[in-house]
């Protein structure tokens, strides 16, 4: 992955709106037990931009960071709502897929830090997928 992308995408309460420019250098899932708790799911999926730029479109004030002491495991988000946005780490964009309203035209680069994935993971293949909340 190399081309230049424009990404656009938003908070759940909407206060919040961003765009990253850049070209795309990965997107990883990343397994690890950090980025578990961070979005309380089996796993963070992250674009990385590199030579990239950041810009809030709305709401760049009700954005907060965080960086986990003596690491380098960061993450912005909203005050409002408290959904993950983009984050600039150097002339790195880091932006949480799932935030994004720009439809992407490439997969995942790589599972990442796998060896420490949740234990149910393995499971995921076999239970049964719904198109909504069942009754």
């Amino acid at each position: 992955m190399s081309d230049a992308v424009t990404l656009e995408g938003e908070c759940l309460c909407g206060a919040v709106r961003f765009a990253a420019s850049g070209p795309v250098h990965a997107m990883y899932l990343c397994h690890c037990s950090r980025c578990r708790k961070e979005t309380g799911s089996a796993h963070a999926a992250n674009i990385f931009l590199r030579d990239a730029t950041l810009t809030w479109t709305r709401g760049g004030d009700s954005v907060r960071r965080y960086a986990l002491p003596g690491t380098r495991k960061a993450r912005s988000f909203c005050t409002t709502c408290g959904s993950p946005v983009a984050r600039a780490a150097g002339a790195t964009v880091i932006v949480p897929a799932g935030a994004l309203d720009t439809p992407l035209t490439f997969a995942p680069t790589a599972h990442i830090f796998c060896d420490s994935r949740a234990p149910w993971e393995d499971l995921l293949p076999a239970t049964p997928r719904h198109a909504a909340l069942p009754g």
